[in-house]
């Protein structure tokens, strides 16, 4: 096995009695471009600022092509670590040309030497007819390609990228991480990128490391995190999430939708199933429900409360008969059906998630009714994805 480009192992990280990194382990290869994705105040920009050398961990190490740059013993300042640096503050020099921006970060490079790499750069990153341009006279996005041509001059091993593009608007944000991407790769170099943004993550990475309080709760490919959720709050990470409640009883869980398999929890535990809007199916009610099948189970009646069109396909607000609450399925195309129309629902059973109703995590939505306390316990470890019949 290749000895990865960067390391971080066991790093924890204390600000008095609170704790933002907790005990973060992961590696990131040449040419591999991990995310680090959670919400704001999960550890993710801290274990950035670490790993570049602007934080000192309180234990743990950071190692890049496997030698040691910090633990308890040594600490390698960021200048002496050949990492990149890209913010989403751009931190260009306002009274430099574009191509002395980009050369500023080889002063130990000869002058003429340092002109033509930064044009070299600027090149690759579509920058080079603005070479003598200063920054005042750029736009957003054409600042942030600055900014990436400047980082990736003097060739550094590892990339190490803070919300780069989170202050780019939609369209101009796809360009440059496309750009940003294809030339990170070009270069082999190793990335490790901090967003809060799913969609972004699931874009760019080849490996996603889910943060949440400090600690990474499940890291993998994209697909895998994705379509294997460790848990409720993972899964809505990435999507929204129609939540349908059942009882375990004798190993399965009856559902209007039909019988789950629970064969690791005991008799009584309240669970979730966890289903997509995108994995709902609708069928007009014509008198007769649809017949049952494997692969969407057992239609269930329901009311449309509301439906609009999103552009790229419809989504329909459906309150259902057997407990009042309302479930969205988005469907492509214009599907618009009348507040009222009585409809039937099926659920895409291979794509359902199936877990333990975790009291303290329980989030009702806005249109569903608060469940009566039973007094039972609620089992807050994760089932994973349901198994069906």
């Amino acid at each position: 096995m290749t000895t990865p480009r960067l390391s971080l192992d066991g790093l924890c990280k204390y600000y008095g009695s609170a704790t933002a990194v907790d005990n973060v382990s992961l590696s990131v290869s040449a040419g591999e471009v991990v995310c680090l994705l959670g919400p704001s105040g999960c550890g993710k920009s801290t274990t950035l600022r670490i790993a570049a050398g602007v934080e000192h961990q309180n234990t743990g190490s950071v190692s890049i092509d496997g030698t040691v740059v910090s633990d308890a013993a040594k600490h390698d300042p960021p200048e002496r670590r050949s990492v990149g640096l890209m913010f989403q503050d751009f931190a260009l020099f306002p009274h430099l040309t574009v191509t002395k921006n980009v050369a500023f970060g080889l002063r130990k490079t000869d002058r003429f030497s340092r002109e033509r790499i930064a044009l070299e750069y600027l090149e690759r990153v579509g920058m080079q007819g603005h070479a003598e341009k200063y920054p005042h006279e750029l736009s957003g996005g054409e600042q942030q390609r600055v900014a990436m041509a400047r980082a990736l001059a003097p060739r550094p091993r590892v990339m190490l990228m803070d919300e780069p593009f989170s202050g780019l608007d939609n369209r101009l944000r796809d360009d440059v991480r496309d750009t940003a991407l294809s030339v990170l790769k070009d270069e082999g170099t190793a990335v490790l990128l901090v967003t809060h943004d799913p969609e972004e993550a699931l874009r760019m990475a080849d490996r996603i490391a889910l943060m949440r309080n400090g600690r990474i709760v499940q890291i993998g490919a994209p697909y895998h995190i994705y379509n294997n959720p460790v848990d409720r709050t993972t899964a809505a990470f990435f999507s929204d999430l129609n939540v349908i409640h059942g009882e375990v009883s004798s190993r399965q869980t009856d559902t209007p939708f039909g019988l789950f398999l629970t064969p690791g929890l005991v008799d009584g535990a309240d669970v979730e199933i966890i289903v997509r809007p995108q994995h709902l199916k609708i069928d007009l009610d014509e008198g007769q429900p649809p017949k049952p099948s494997i692969k969407t189970g057992v239609p269930a009646p329901g009311t449309v409360v509301r439906s609009r069109f999103m552009g790229s396909g419809s989504l329909i607000e459906v309150r259902m008969d057997h407990d009042d609450s309302v479930l969205r399925a988005t469907l492509p195309g214009v599907f618009t059906p009348e507040p009222g129309t009585r409809v039937w629902l099926s659920l895409k059973r291979e794509s359902c998630f199936l877990f333990p109703c975790a009291q303290q995590s329980r989030v009702a939505s806005p249109y569903e009714k608060a469940p009566a306390d039973t007094g039972k316990a609620k089992p807050d470890t994760a089932q994973g994805a349901a198994t069906l019949t």
